[in-house]
């Protein structure tokens, strides 16, 4: 039997089980479901494809193995176990983790393992194919958060791509999503497409990142038609509607659960001249401005470089807006932070960035229609077609309930 039909049967095993218990149409309590068990501790389902093979791993500071003490990052897991890691491949921020958003990330080597780390975020973010030479495998581990523009699934795409013109096997495993909940937002439009956002889907996608890399090659969304020779290793226990708690940073500036709930809604402020937190430690939980009306608001902070942020906008000004930081859970995209921040603007030609705001959003449209007073339920509406399109095209790629 091929991988791939292993993979098929281990699957639609696990959804006969969500199924045929019930679950669906009467969830259990959340203390009484089981704990969610994310693909990297699955070692007996992936292990075994990895012994005698030259493997590259895709990674960064969230790839880990949980056990009871706290967690090993999963190169040194593999290492300790004899698997013969040649390369790292890193993608936005580092192998740490460490970079700001957007920062270049040289290659570099591992002071800890002494292994070699391409970046692909650097020179280049598609792996040439003399950087896979001599690899017989792709292990791929990355902490994803659903959104459209955080940039780990489109480096999921380009190593699917690079694998496949290289005809090297990848391996993903999988994690839950803890904005896997919902789908929501601006569809990406095809003449908008970037690093930001490659293909045509939601800004909130509603789907893990296994789910997401099956679609990927299910959609033909590689280039010339390629298709990646793909495994997926299935999380146990996992459901759309778990909540999920991250217990490490997946980037500098989402530092809990608050950001990365709210960042599907703030991260369309890295579109305008608007601070959304960076240079303070409550990142994508606030928003403000030295040019909003400072008598619209009782809140005020000032943003200094920090780590994570070396150059925040509005460095040393006092900012003026709202504190989110004890926001309850998203179950959709706010556009009420924006259309707030906007109509109170005191200088509305400083508000928008229009390229990096059409790179964040998907489409010139929102801007528009902020621009013209719309309100957020008339914007919403205009949404609906397209989220309907791609929750049927969704639903054919989906391993969990």
């Amino acid at each position: 039997m091929s991988i791939f039909s292993i993979f098929k049967v281990t699957v639609l095993s696990l959804c006969f089980c969500f199924v045929s218990c019930g679950q669906k149409q009467n969830p259990k309590p959340a203390e009484e479901r089981k704990a969610i068990v994310v693909a990297a501790n699955r070692t007996a389902d992936y292990l075994p494809l990895l012994q005698d093979q030259k493997v590259g791993v895709v990674a960064n500071q969230t790839s880990v193995v949980f056990h009871s003490h706290g967690y090993t990052h999963l190169v040194d897991s593999l290492l300790s176990r004899n698997i013969a890691i040649k390369k790292v491949f890193a993608p936005e921020h580092g192998f740490r983790g460490k970079a700001d958003a957007g920062e270049k990330v040289s290659d570099g080597v591992d002071t800890k393992t002494g292994l070699p780390i391409i970046s692909l975020y650097g020179k280049n973010r598609k792996p040439s194919q003399e950087q896979l030479q001599g690899l017989d495998i792709i292990l791929f581990d990355i902490q994803d958060v659903g959104v459209r523009f955080y940039t780990y699934i489109a480096t999921l795409q380009l190593m699917m791509e690079a694998c496949a013109e290289a005809n090297v096997p990848l391996v993903l495993l999988d994690r839950p999503n803890p904005n896997g909940h919902y789908v929501d937002g601006p569809t990406m439009e095809p003449e908008h497409t970037s690093f930001l956002g490659m293909n045509e889907i939601p800004l909130v996608y509603g789907m893990t990142i296994g789910e997401y890399a099956q679609m990927v090659n299910g959609e033909g969304w590689l280039e010339n038609d390629l298709k990646a020779n793909l495994t997926v290793v299935p999380l146990e226990n996992y459901r759309h509607e778990s909540g999920y708690s991250l217990s490490i940073r997946p980037s500098p500036n989402l530092p809990n659960d608050t950001a990365i709930t709210l960042y599907p809604s703030l991260g369309l402020f890295e579109g305008t001249n608007i601070n959304a937190g960076r240079g303070t430690e409550f990142q994508f939980q606030r928003y403000g401005a030295s040019f909003l009306d400072s008598t619209a608001y009782d809140f005020s902070y000032v943003p200094k470089p920090n780590f994570g942020s070396k150059y925040p906008k509005e460095e040393g000004k006092a900012c003026f807006g709202k504190d989110l930081s004890t926001h309850s859970r998203m179950q959709e995209v706010s556009l009420q932070w924006l259309i707030d921040a906007y109509q109170n603007c005191t200088d509305k030609s400083m508000f928008f960035n229009t390229s990096g705001f059409t790179k964040h959003a998907g489409t010139s449209t929102l801007q528009q229609h902020i621009e013209a007073g719309r309100s957020e339920t008339e914007i919403k509406a205009t949404w609906q077609k397209d989220l309907d399109r791609f929750h049927s095209v969704r639903k054919k790629y989906l391993l969990y309930p």
